[in-house]
């Protein structure tokens, strides 16, 4: 497969057809999409950047997340080396993206939850070091709900579990509205990430929750990661 780098997205286009509810907190309200399948790359960044066009023109505007699978990808974050690719790029394994998250180079593929989140913090706190924390804490809430203990480690991003980095987070922010998101291994292959040095850490430190739930799988992830996200960010479904 002979891939190019991909440095910018095709314009927007439909967002398709998708499951939809409606969340609110004292008249914040954002909408959260379920697509069905594996989702492209591009789709996805289409859909954040055409919503975060939406909520910048209109600041009461719903916000939205989306909960997906994406298709096999790597992406690589704002001034990320090229140094963590074991690969040469005009022979990459899967499409590459450099994107404007921050972060280095990560792997997207099947049985991966991702979670990507437009949001105005604005409406919460305008620190971008408490919005990563706080996503942390909805995915140590997750491991939680699943008798598992997630934890930090100091200088580093993401969430680890018995000494394994599960989740990834990369970030977006543009006038306090965000882009990108979360990445969390639930059964997916880790064999790509072999390809890379993930976040430029030894692929071998990468794990997944089927190491200690065997068989779980990305649907049985997504009601606690919708409740642990609405419940840290306050947020309510609307009857």
């Amino acid at each position: 497969m002979n891939k190019q780098l991909h440095l910018m997205p095709p314009a927007p286009g439909n967002t398709g057809r998708v499951d939809t509810n409606y969340v609110t907190e004292n008249g914040s309200s954002a909408c959260i999409f379920e697509p069905k399948g594996l989702v492209q790359f591009e789709t996805a960044w289409d859909w954040q950047r055409e919503w975060r066009g939406r909520l910048l023109r209109d600041p009461q505007a719903p916000q939205a997340i989306w909960l997906l699978e994406h298709s096999s990808c790597y992406t690589l974050g704002r001034g990320s080396s090229q140094e963590n690719l074991l690969f040469n790029i005009e022979s990459s394994p899967s499409e590459l993206f450099r994107i404007d998250r921050g972060g280095e180079v990560t792997h997207h593929l099947s049985g991966q939850l991702v979670v990507y989140l437009v949001i105005d913090l604005h409406r919460y706190k305008t620190d971008l070091a408490w919005y990563l924390r706080q996503l942390e804490e909805v995915l140590m809430d997750v491991l939680k709900a699943l008798n598992l203990t997630g934890v930090r480690v100091p200088g580093l991003t993401g969430v680890w579990c018995n000494n394994f980095k599960i989740a990834s987070i990369g970030i977006g922010c543009r006038r306090w509205v965000t882009q990108h998101g979360i990445a969390l291994n639930v059964n997916c292959d880790l064999n790509g990430f072999k390809k890379i040095l993930p976040c430029g850490l030894n692929s071998d430190l990468v794990g997944k929750l089927d190491y200690w739930i065997p068989g779980i799988t990305v649907n049985e992830v997504k009601p606690l990661i919708k409740k642990c996200l609405m419940d840290r960010f306050k947020f309510e479904y609307l009857n």
